[in-house]
C-alpha cells in the first residue's frame, strides 16, 4: 500500500491518495478497511475509490463524494492501469468546493500515478 499524504489543501479541505494491487470487490473492501485502521483515515469524510478489475470489470465507490469514483475510474482507464485500486481521501474543511473538488481528485490521482512510475500521468 502506497499512501501519499497531504497532496493538497483548499478552503480547509485536505486530500490524500493511496493505492495498491487489487483484483476484486472483496479485495477493494479489505484495502479500504485496512486504510481506515489508521485513526487519521478513519476520521476522513470521504474515502472514494476506483478499480478496473480484470475479473469483474470497472468498480467505484464515491463514499459520499458524489462523482469522485467516476473521476478516478476514468483516469485509471486512460492510464491503462488494471487490477490496482486508487483511493482519494478527503477531510472536509467546512466550505463547499463545488466543481473544484473534481479537479482536486484528478490532482491526487495524477500524483499517485506519477509516484508509481508515470503511468498515464
Amino acid at each position: 500500500m502506497l499512501i501519499l499524504d497531504d497532496i493538497l489543501t483548499d478552503r480547509g479541505s485536505r486530500y490524500a491518495v493511496s493505492g495498491g494491487p487489487c483484483r476484486s470487490t472483496a479485495e477493494a473492501r479489505a484495502f479500504v478497511d485496512e486504510l481506515r485502521r489508521t485513526k487519521k483515515f478513519a476520521k476522513a469524510t470521504h474515502n472514494s475509490w476506483g478499480l478496473i478489475s480484470s475479473a469483474e470489470g470497472p468498480m467505484k465507490n464515491d463514499d459520499g463524494e458524489s462523482g469522485a469514483g467516476m473521476v478516478i475510474l476514468r483516469m485509471l482507464e486512460r492510464a491503462g492501469l488494471a487490477d490496482h485500486i486508487v483511493v482519494v481521501t478527503r477531510w472536509y474543511g467546512g466550505k463547499h468546493l463545488g466543481g473544484d473538488r473534481f479537479r482536486h481528485v484528478q490532482t491526487a490521482v495524477r500524483a499517485y500515478l506519477e509516484a508509481i512510475g508515470g503511468k498515464g500521468a
